[in-house]
């Protein structure tokens, strides 16, 4: 540019520095055009990449290709209204249809320069939506949007640059043309392109005004958002800070409180409870940090959930009977992960140990007891019982507050004969001496539920109990066997009374026979 305008400003001064005579030197007149020329050349070269020249030309070709049209619409027109074409008429008719599909394939190319383009490049792109940052991750959808915005802005602002640049060359080329039109004798040609050129400047330069004012207007529009958005993006990442410290200091009060736990509380089964209260009790802290941190209206959020949970209830109510019953489980401490117990569900007994409790159901580990050897015949099974069982059914605790002793018995019969003193006192010694311990345990136990039940002192010696039976007398024997040893016990007790039994020849284990009476030769035998 600066260039171009020392070129002008040398030609300027050639021209009117020079001696005020009737001739010129021919070779100096033909430099100076020469320099005009190429002046001029480089000038185009440079409109020729613009578009807003381009727009214009487009624009002048749309308009000049429409009237062409309207011409050729005009002539059909005329022709059809004809009763009678002759050959040429037709081949005429042929011809101004076929140049008008043209132009119509060449308007549908150009169709958006049905109007002024100019007034679609001053324009600005809409600034759209400015991002609501209510969250953390909404934080990078501001970014984007602020590096759009001025991606926008440098756009326009390039735009402005090349419409100011467009109408300076178009200037420099109207002072151009008027000085070669002055200095060639054969000048129409300049003539011509100096009044296309004043043309096109008066049909741009206008806008360079509304350019302008537009611009400025466009740049403080757009500074006004972006520091807004800053301030929210500040304002968001504070807030963000605070809510993760917050939670940075539930975490360590988590981890504080399972090492104290830890290094205090050595019952296991009393740990594993007070470790899965401490981690419930962290994540609902969490969700309620983030829920009054993130939720604009609270009261709008309780009332959300009212009806939610309305409307969850009847849709779900098994589980939210069984999430109802878990908090029930949970905060009741009737049933806890060790546990053994017997559910019944169909008529059919299942008797296991605790392993799991979720919020939906508890998880029973069925061991092999008393009531698979007698009734179902397999064990070892993964049973899933809902937590809204407890609310519907009865559920038997085995080790309920530490009381794992339960009263077992085993039942024997001895016939009418024997000595059923004896038998007695046998039974009761043997249950006794496998039993001692779990006397002492079960004392000890009732002891300390006695702080929350009223419980009358009872004996915790083994129990016989003598009745009369279909074949003989039955002998009942109850002792307190530990919860999950109860099969073993028994099993140990009956070998031992039967081996205690087999000594004594007064006493014989009763079973069912058949006398069979046989009179033969009026004598009767009697056959057991």
């Amino acid at each position: 540019m600066i260039k171009k305008l020392f070129l002008l400003l040398s030609i300027s001064v050639s021209l009117h520095s020079a001696p005020n005579v009737d001739e010129k030197p021919a070779t100096t007149e033909k430099v100076s055009i020469v320099d005009m020329n190429s002046s001029k050349k480089d000038l185009d070269e440079e409109l020729k990449d613009s578009i807003w020249i381009t727009s214009y030309e487009n624009y002048k070709i749309y308009q000049q290709l429409k009237s062409s049209e309207n011409l050729i619409e005009t002539k059909i027109a005329r022709l059809e209204r004809k009763s009678t074409l002759s050959d040429s008429q037709k081949d005429t008719l042929q011809e101004l249809t076929k140049n008008k599909d043209e132009i119509d394939g060449k308007l549908k190319l150009l169709g958006e320069y049905t109007q002024d383009p100019f007034e679609k490049l001053v324009a600005t792109t809409k600034i759209g939506n400015v991002p609501k940052i209510t969250n953390p991750f909404s934080i990078f959808s501001a970014l984007s949007f602020l590096e759009n915005i001025k991606s926008e802005q440098s756009s326009y602002q390039k735009k402005y640059k090349s419409l100011s640049s467009t109408v300076e060359n178009l200037k420099q080329k109207e002072k151009l043309l008027q000085e070669m039109i002055a200095s060639v004798a054969d000048n129409e040609f300049y003539k011509k392109e100096l009044s296309d050129t004043k043309k096109l400047l008066t049909a741009i330069e206008p806008y360079l005004e509304v350019a302008k004012s537009t611009q400025m207007v466009y740049d403080r529009k757009l500074e006004e958002v972006t520091i807004s958005v800053n301030q929210d993006i500040k304002q968001e990442s504070i807030k963000t800070i605070w809510v993760g410290m917050t939670i940075l200091v539930l975490i360590g009060l988590l981890f504080l409180g399972k090492y104290l736990m830890k290094k205090y509380l050595l019952d296991s089964k009393r740990f594993f409870k007070f470790n899965k209260v401490l981690n419930i009790i962290f994540i609902i802290l969490v969700v309620l940090v983030l829920l009054f941190a993130y939720i604009e209206n609270a009261g709008y959020l309780v009332t959300i959930l009212g009806f939610a949970s309305a409307g969850i209830a009847i849709a779900m109510k098994e589980w939210f009977m069984s999430v109802i019953g878990w908090l029930s489980i949970l905060f009741g401490g009737s049933i806890k992960v060790g546990d053994r117990v017997r559910v019944v569900k169909d008529g059919i007994e299942y008797v296991g140990d605790i392993i799991k409790i979720s919020p939906l159901r508890m998880t029973l580990y069925e061991d092999v007891t008393l009531v698979t050897y007698t009734t179902n015949r397999r064990a070892g099974r993964i049973i899933f019982i809902p937590n809204n069982y407890i609310f519907t059914n009865m559920i038997a605790s085995y080790n309920h507050d530490d009381m794992d002793t339960v009263w077992d018995g085993i039942d024997f019969v001895v016939a009418f004969d024997s000595n059923i003193e004896q038998a007695s006192r046998i039974a009761k010694d043997i249950a006794l001496k496998h039993s001692s311990q779990n006397m002492k345990l079960t004392k000890n136990n009732l002891n300390k539920l006695r702080m929350k039940y009223n419980l009358r002192t009872m004996n915790m010696e083994p129990r016989v109990f003598t009745l009369i039976g279909e074949y003989g007398m039955k002998i009942s024997v109850w002792y307190y066997a530990h919860s999950f040893s109860i099969l073993s016990l028994r099993s140990s007790i009956s070998r031992d009374i039967i081996d205690e039994i087999n000594r004594h020849d007064d006493i014989a284990i009763a079973y069912p026979t058949q006398s069979l009476r046989i009179k033969s030769n009026n004598k009767e035998i009697n056959i057991l």
